[in-house]
């Protein structure tokens, strides 16, 4: 017999230790137990409905139990459930590598797949490192990584070794090796000591060329979020700057790693956000909405160079030694191929415009709202960054908790929202309808008034 609501509730605080979250206040929240779904919305244990506005911490894209990727599962299941890729191969991962393989920018064929978005970025370090030393030129000692400020790369020591979020990253700093930054050009304000917004994208396009251009051959990779910097509060970059780093990294030959765990798979509005400057990284890191939301699956892509520099007989030991136990697990790739044949026949890019121009108008009205700083957005990646005070841009405490006090609003009104800080994230499946869309803004703009005491 299934435990009631208040047995599973008293397990899960006996037992369940949560990620990202702080454990005392979480024994004081109702928070849902989620049991089933159904389309956009979640179903908790007492049968309370609830919309996924962060499409299950960005992963899901085409809403919950689609037909076609349960069935797709479903029919892989009655074939075997998983196998080693290590000495073997299946069928849904090379099928679904060749799939990759024809969307992804230009030059990116080869596939190396892991389970998660840091797994992903993890293996994407050790082959820029590994391939400076074999490579045919000759080999070379590159220890560094550039990165931007306030980067999110995952929670592997390499990824987070990358990372320049105090928040995520000090506490165990004795662990990591150190990364280069890069200035971010990103927000709508300029910090202190630049007069004006332009002076400062000025500054970091010129600084991205000067480190690049004097450090170059310490360089293994300069790795970057294209377009967006997700779990840094959605930072947006302005347009050129991905096409600017490609250039550098060109002319410096160091390989450019375009994180896409976040951003691929629709959210700027394009399957890859790096197409929409026309980029194609060295290598590309895909997770989250690789399979839909389903399963976890990662890849990491890269070229035909790079790859053909981890060739050699066995005993020369030029082998990328590094996997993991499910890499490639067959359920996993038939899910992706089943939510990549979605993005097809439900027009999903072309849902994305519409959901895109939606969010934009309804956002449009926190332009004055007092406790807004500053609304930023690209595609349906939205972050509205809650403050004191606007005209001051004066911070609210940090005891206060503000945007998990509009997370805790939301949830009165049937919505699930999630903040980084005080930046409230809006993060809708790309194949929501927009009539869902406008009850997730209008429940969120109820829970900004509240949280913020506007209302």
């Amino acid at each position: 017999m299934a435990a009631d609501p208040l047995t599973l509730r008293g397990w899960d605080q006996d037992h369940v230790w949560h990620p990202f979250t702080p454990m005392l206040s979480y024994r004081m929240e109702d928070s849902p137990i989620i049991e089933s779904a159904e389309g956009f919305h979640l179903i908790d244990v007492q049968g309370r409905r609830w919309l996924d506005g962060i499409s299950s911490l960005w992963c899901n894209v085409h809403g919950h139990r689609v037909p076609e990727i349960d069935a797709a599962i479903r029919d892989q299941l009655d074939r075997v459930a998983h196998t080693t890729l290590l000495g073997l191969s299946s069928r849904p991962s090379i099928e679904l590598a060749r799939k990759l393989a024809s969307l992804a920018p230009p030059g990116l064929t080869k596939v190396f797949y892991s389970d998660s978005g840091a797994t992903a970025v993890e293996a994407a370090l050790k082959i820029a490192w590994q391939y400076h030393r074999q490579k045919p030129l000759g080999p070379q000692s590159r220890t560094r990584f550039a990165t931007l400020g306030n980067a999110y790369h995952g929670d592997t020591i390499g990824a987070v070794s990358l990372g320049h979020v105090p928040v995520f990253h000090e506490v165990y700093g004795p662990l990591l090796f150190s990364s280069i930054e890069l200035p971010t050009p990103a927000g709508l304000r300029s910090p202190p000591g630049f007069y004006s917004r332009a002076a400062w994208l000025k500054h970091c396009f010129d600084e991205a060329e000067r480190i690049i251009r004097e450090q170059h051959t310490e360089l293994a990779a300069v790795v970057v979020e294209p377009l967006v910097q997700g779990a840094a509060g959605i930072l947006v970059h302005p347009r050129g700057y991905l096409r600017h780093l490609r250039r550098l990294t060109r002319q410096y030959d160091v390989p450019l790693i375009a994180d896409e765990v976040a951003v691929g798979f629709g959210r700027t509005g394009t399957m890859f956000a790096c197409e929409q400057e026309a980029v194609s990284p060295d290598i590309l890191c895909l997770a989250k909405g690789l399979t839909g939301g389903y399963l976890p699956l990662a890849a990491t892509l890269t070229t035909e160079p790079i790859y053909e520099a981890f060739l050699g007989e066995p005993h020369l030991g030029r082998t990328f030694f590094h996997g993991h136990t499910y890499t490639g697990n067959p359920l996993g790739c038939a899910a992706a191929l089943a939510s990549l044949e979605r993005f097809q026949t439900a027009n999903v890019l072309g849902n994305v415009r519409a959901l895109s121009a939606r969010l934009g108008e309804r956002l449009s009205v926190l332009e004055g709202h007092p406790h807004v700083g500053e609304v930023r957005r690209a595609g349906i990646m939205a972050g509205i960054e809650l403050v004191q005070d606007r005209e001051t841009l004066a911070a609210f405490p940090t005891e206060r908790r503000t945007g998990h006090l509009a997370t805790l609003a939301a949830r009165r009104r049937g919505v699930i929202v999630r903040p980084l800080g005080d930046v409230v994230v809006l993060m809708p499946a790309p194949a929501m309808p927009v009539e869902l869309l406008d009850q997730l803004c209008d429940a969120v703009l109820e829970s900004i008034d509240e949280a913020t005491g506007s209302q």
